[in-house]
């Protein structure tokens, strides 16, 4: 069954005029297309049909609300279907205007949905098959009383039922999940405080794992300065007090020692 529309014969932002009101969308449609592509008078009549058929298109649209899409984003892409079917239109083919606009127009509202509401890339062929899939499961829903399940799915499609279950999967990607998400049993959480954060800690992992063979090139009496000095956090004058000799040279002792581990790291990385 084909909807009924009453194309508006406004002027530019829907201003009327008497001469344009006995103009029909199919007349205005007919005479554009009788008229040379160069002439003057074909922007004005392009432009009155394109209004004149604004009706089809905001209807179109409108069998599109409430996917996730803002109401007006949808209004502009089927505007531009519309625009497309004007200037591809040949009515010496003997083909309604309505029946080739319509097809235009959904084929520009679905590349919409296909291109750019998914929150994540995925490539083109899964998703074709979640518009695929999401038909099939609202057709069995229907035939079968229940949900279908994935063989359901995979003989109505004729399709293996791994390349649904891949369908499926990628479907998942169509909308992402907000990090403010609440989560646990109670709710208490968001979905962002379960995930890790970058542990510095482990940029020191290898220099550590690194550190024991070259503190073992060191003479026992560096290694304990060392030791005393980084790990028991005692002074310089505390540990010449321990070792038995003076400040100044377990001052000398340090830094060879730290000059000897960073030789040893320099020759490891060449």
């Amino acid at each position: 069954m084909v909807t009924t529309f009453e194309p508006t014969t406004s002027t530019r932002f829907g201003q009327r005029s008497s001469a344009q009101s006995a103009d029909s969308a199919d007349a205005l449609l007919a005479t554009m297309a009788a008229t040379p592509a160069g002439d003057p008078r074909r922007p004005a009549l392009r432009e009155r049909a394109i209004e004149a058929w604004l009706p089809l298109a905001r209807h179109l649209a409108r069998r599109y609300s409430g996917r996730g899409v803002h109401d007006e984003d949808l209004a502009q892409t089927a505007v531009v279907g519309l625009i497309k079917a004007v200037d591809n239109f040949d009515p010496t083919r003997g083909v309604d205007f309505t029946g080739y606009a319509i097809p235009t127009v959904i084929g520009e509202i679905k590349r919409y949905f296909r291109d750019r509401t998914w929150a994540v890339r995925v490539p083109r062929r899964l998703q074709e098959l979640r518009l695929s899939i999401t038909e099939a499961n609202s057709t069995l829903s229907h035939t079968l009383g229940r949900s279908p399940t994935v063989a359901d799915i995979a003989t109505y499609l004729d399709l293996p039922e791994e390349t649904v279950l891949e369908g499926l999967e990628g479907a998942r990607a169509y909308r992402a999940t907000s990090l403010s998400t609440p989560t646990g049993a109670d709710g208490s959480m968001e979905l962002g405080d379960t995930l890790g954060t970058h542990d510095h800690g482990l940029d020191l992992v290898e220099l550590r794992v690194a550190l024991g063979p070259a503190l073992a090139t060191l003479p026992e009496r560096e290694r304990r300065i060392l030791s005393m000095r980084f790990h028991g956090n005692l002074t310089q004058g505390q540990i010449a007090e321990q070792i038995g000799i003076s400040q100044m040279h377990v001052s000398r002792l340090i830094t060879r020692a730290l000059a000897t581990l960073r030789g040893h790291f320099s020759d490891e990385r060449l």
